[in-house]
């Protein structure tokens, strides 16, 4: 008998007159590792929160169908047997967090579950340690950052020892070598104890290899379900730009069928290839510390031995200095709490440095605060949330536009075209999911058409269709002058769009040059074209790149840049594409 069963599933939103959900069935098996994967907005969400036991109940809406768990309907069973057997990690994981403090948080879960005490406190020192929490088990929760929330609404979840575990794309918030390690850690459970998994991700490249089956949700339809492999090569027949980097790059060369791992493309390599220079190949020359990668253009940003501390103490920046010029993008990694949200908010004036310097547009914010560029500049935070008051998605753009005294009204519809949002716009922003607020955020910040942008984790939730469209305006953005600066902790959109990389620790600068230099020689900030070339062709971070260096000896037919029109499978429903864009 299967665990779930799911049977003409269509949902509803309240106050929707589009389906979230339509007419889903699908069975899940005991100790299954089952990944959702889909667009922005294609129904992953909304179909964990149904196998959660949240929709209806908790967010209302009209329902069809029935989802039974262990033969019986979801609907029937007693909700406090429901939430010791099923455990959720939400998209946003302050929607989550209940306790201010974060041992209370884990323990929290356990509480209601009426445990013993000795129990309680043995669940909750091993999963704080697993999740490398302990340094901060005393730590008032609003002082966390968000990589570090996101990994203790997972811990809360893991201590309560759930049967079942839907995760809502668990790692958008994480650094590569923390995302990995929780993904690790679930599959581990998943293998070990025989932990079922329910996993909806953007990212594939982390997580495609790591499933047992894989279900493609297309506008709230299953448009194709099957093994990682299998799946990729249906998506490879109908838009390669939907997969993975290694998967994209060999379907553009023809190549079938679709590996999804470094490890099988590198195969191919092998097989096909020589490697250069022994094993690890002719290394790239090493970046210099606060190297410049441009000269000539005036400084749009200049900081000085900036120092800063938290007041409960957390010495979050120490002696940090940089430049970057006009017309620059770079993007900012580093792990979870190395200090790149501390940083922006240093450079657009909304914390003032403990000691140094901060310029901005010529102006001295770290003196004078926000209110010496305001107008001049978009910053977008974490959440997006913070951004979003209006009753409509047009509303949260004029507001804007408005409040700075602006005519740019031809903005709105160019920014909701680009950023997908067009069929939105009359839509409560609030009720979108957590990808698409994200980009409504996004369009309210950039409509000032500002000189200085500043993004923090700006593709959190959102597909590779929509990365590429707000890549490409970014870059747009910065090729007319504008200087461009993002946080985020996915390397794969650094690779393809940033021109200088900034890597950060314990709330330092310890590398900053070109992203060549700095990605390709890297181990977990390397993308995994950079991994998947290593040693046969370097200097590679991009499939672009990578089918220029290599695509002339190793694919089976002609390079493609995609599948034409006529030859696409039937693979999408037919009232829309998988992207918003074709």
């Amino acid at each position: 008998m299967a665990l779930f069963k799911v049977e003409n599933l269509t949902y509803y939103y309240p106050a929707s007159a589009e389906a979230a959900l339509r007419n889903i069935s699908l069975e899940i098996r005991e100790g299954e590792f089952l990944l959702l994967v889909g667009a922005s907005g294609s129904g992953k969400s909304t179909l964990a929160r149904v196998l959660a036991g949240l929709i209806p109940d908790f967010y209302g809406g009209k329902m069809g169908g029935r989802v039974l768990f262990k033969g019986r309907e979801m609907r029937t069973l007693d909700r406090r047997q429901v939430a010791r057997e099923v455990g959720m990690v939400f998209q946003d994981p302050e929607r989550q967090l209940v306790k201010t403090q974060v041992e209370a948080e884990v323990a929290f879960g356990l509480e209601n579950l009426g445990l013993p005490l000795p129990e309680m406190r043995r669940r909750v020192a091993e999963v704080l340690a697993f999740m490398g929490l302990e340094p901060v088990k005393g730590s008032f929760i609003a002082h966390l950052s968000g990589g570090q929330k996101q990994k203790l609404a997972l811990a809360s979840v893991l201590a309560m020892q759930p049967r079942v575990l839907v995760l809502d794309e668990p790692t958008s918030q994480l650094d590569p070598a923390s995302a990995e390690e929780i993904l690790q850690l679930v599959r581990r459970l998943n293998e070990e104890t025989g932990l079922t998994v329910v996993l909806a991700e953007q990212r594939l490249e982390r997580c495609l290899h790591l499933a047992d089956r894989v279900i493609l949700l297309a506008r709230g339809e299953v448009v194709c379900e099957g093994r990682p492999a299998e799946v990729a090569q249906e998506i490879a027949g109908a838009d390669p730009l939907l997969l993975p980097p290694v998967a994209r790059f060999f379907t553009r060369l023809g190549v079938s069928p679709v590996p999804i791992t470094v490890k099988e493309g590198r195969q191919i390599l092998l097989g096909r290839l020589r490697p250069e220079g022994g094993p690890a190949g002719r290394p790239t020359p090493a970046p210099t510390k606060n190297s410049p990668v441009r000269g000539g253009n005036p400084a749009a940003v200049e900081m000085q031995g900036v120092w800063y501390t938290y007041p409960q103490g957390n010495e979050a920046l120490k002696g940090v200095s940089l430049n970057l010029q006009k017309g620059e993008f770079a993007v900012i990694l580093g792990a979870n709490g190395a200090g790149k949200t501390t940083l922006v908010k240093q450079m657009v004036g909304l914390l003032r440095p403990d000691r140094g310097k901060v310029w901005a547009l010529g102006k001295d914010v770290g003196r004078g605060g926000f209110k010496e560029i305001r107008g001049r500049v978009a910053y977008l935070s974490q959440n997006p949330n913070d951004y979003l008051f209006q009753d409509t998605v047009e509303g949260e753009l004029l507001f804007t536009i408005r409040n700075l005294g602006l005519n740019e009204r031809t903005l709105v519809d160019e920014l909701l075209e680009r950023l997908g949002l067009l069929k939105y716009r009359n839509a409560n922003p609030r009720e979108l999911s957590s990808g698409e607020r994200q980009r409504v955020a996004l369009a309210s910040v950039l409509v000032a058409r500002p000189q200085l942008i500043v993004l923090d984790e700006p593709t959190r939730g959102i597909d590779y269709r929509l990365k590429a469209e707000l890549g490409r305006l970014l870059r747009e953005e910065a090729e007319k002058g504008c200087t461009v600066v993002v946080v985020t902790h996915d390397v794969e959109f650094a690779a393809e769009y940033a021109r200088q990389v900034v890597i950060m620790h314990g709330g330092e600068i310890v590398a900053e040059g070109e992203k060549h230099a700095l990605l390709g020689n890297s181990l977990f900030y390397s993308p995994q074209m950079a991994r998947l070339c290593r040693g046969f062709c370097e200097g590679v971070l991009t499939v672009a790149e990578a089918v220029e260096k290599l695509g002339s000896v190793i694919g089976s037919g002609s390079v493609r840049e995609g599948v034409p029109e006529g030859e696409r499978r039937t693979l999408w429903p037919s009232h829309g594409a998988y992207g918003l864009r074709s």
